[in-house]
């Protein structure tokens, strides 16, 4: 059985091409942690982490010690010991430990990667300025996306009369939205909002209210005229079973970095059909990498659900030297595909480096 000879890790500062808003924060750039294992038998993997605090209980710093230490760990052991040494981190550090553990399942040549499609995904909705909706709805239409997502979570009548004036963009097309708060609505003004809002092509509303307030989310639920879907407040399974306990929502934003490897994603979306919910898959908030593997998963598991994986299209620059194309709103993904680093690319985006070698252990 081969054994890890070299992990490599770096933590990136990846440039987005325009600020990206969100009712809690608008983020510049993503914080990426790129891992990179080698295995003494000549395989390769690669895995990352995008962490935003927010989306993650992680932050920047702790992913990188966490990082460190996994890495000092796992070389030299065997792909099965290292899976043992990562479950142990994922409760505490599930995006970190997943940037390693998607790393062994690349390497391992894992069946969900093999896989050759279109996989519908969202498009963004980035404008905050009534007077730009147009033309930004006009330009995702174009280019093919039959679902777009609207940020809202700042103040609930001028995001209700921005939602109105998509709806009203919208009309006579067969094209949706998806209306996501992040977390960013009072409990008084969810409700509100939800009971307010018009259902006229209007797919989901997403995570009112903040991750940890359950009851508000039933409130809003039991309060709305359209699909409710909670995504920040679902951070493990346990969470999903709360869900659907509750009530508490239609559907359920599941990502790989929350998880842990692609063969605990391919799980939870099954449990989550068990348990009456649709799942929707995908991270705004990732690189290429992790977007691709998301849409390999999504293009056998959720072929008629558009994914929301479409971080690495706000990037500024790609870090692949063959980047994730985009046709009709959709990531081909072509025979063989397989992620090759742009050493350059990477270099410039670069923070931190550490590489840990077999042959440097001690004995």
């Amino acid at each position: 059985m081969a054994h890890v000879d070299r992990v490599l890790i770096r933590l990136l500062r990846v440039e987005l091409a325009q600020p990206y808003k969100l009712s809690f924060a608008t983020v510049l750039a993503f914080d990426t942690l790129l891992v990179e294992l080698l295995l003494d038998d000549g395989t390769k993997g690669l895995g990352e982490a995008t962490i935003l605090t927010g989306y993650t209980d992680e932050t920047v710093g702790e992913c990188w010690r966490a990082a460190q230490d996994i890495a000092a760990q796992i070389r030299g052991k065997t792909a099965r010991e290292a899976t043992d040494i990562l479950t142990a981190w994922i409760p505490s550090n599930p995006f970190t430990a997943t940037a390693f553990g998607t790393a062994f399942e690349m390497a391992a040549d894992h069946p969900a990667l093999r896989v050759v499609g279109n996989v519908p995904i969202l498009g963004v909705i980035n404008t905050l300025e009534e007077k730009k909706l147009a033309s930004e709805v006009e330009a995702l239409m174009k280019a093919g996306f039959k679902t777009l997502k609207v940020k809202v979570g700042w103040e609930v009548d001028p995001d209700l009369a921005r939602v109105g004036a998509v709806q009203q963009l919208l009309a006579g097309t067969d094209v949706n939205i998806r209306i996501d708060a992040n977390q960013g609505f009072s409990p008084e003004d969810g409700v509100r909002f939800a009971r307010s809002l018009s259902p006229d092509h209007v797919e989901l509303f997403e995570q009112a209210c903040d991750a940890d307030d359950w009851e508000s989310a039933v409130a809003v639920k039991n309060a709305a005229r359209v699909p409710i879907m909670l995504d920040e407040s679902i951070y493990d399974m346990a969470d999903v079973e709360r869900a659907a306990k509750l009530q508490a929502a239609n559907l359920v934003k599941l990502k790989l970095m929350k998880l842990g490897s692609l063969t605990s994603l391919e799980r939870a979306l099954s449990r989550t059909k068990a348990l009456g919910m649709q799942a929707v898959l995908g991270n705004g908030v990732a690189t290429e990498i992790g977007c691709w593997m998301e849409a390999c998963v999504a293009a056998v598991r959720l072929r008629d659900v558009a994914g929301e994986m479409n971080g690495f299209l706000k990037q500024k620059i790609p870090t692949l030297k063959n980047p994730l194309t985009i046709q009709k709103g959709a990531i081909v993904i072509p025979n063989g595909y397989l992620p090759e680093l742009d050493e350059k690319a990477v270099a410039a985006m670069q923070v931190s480096s550490e590489s840990f070698h077999r042959s440097n252990m001690r004995a």
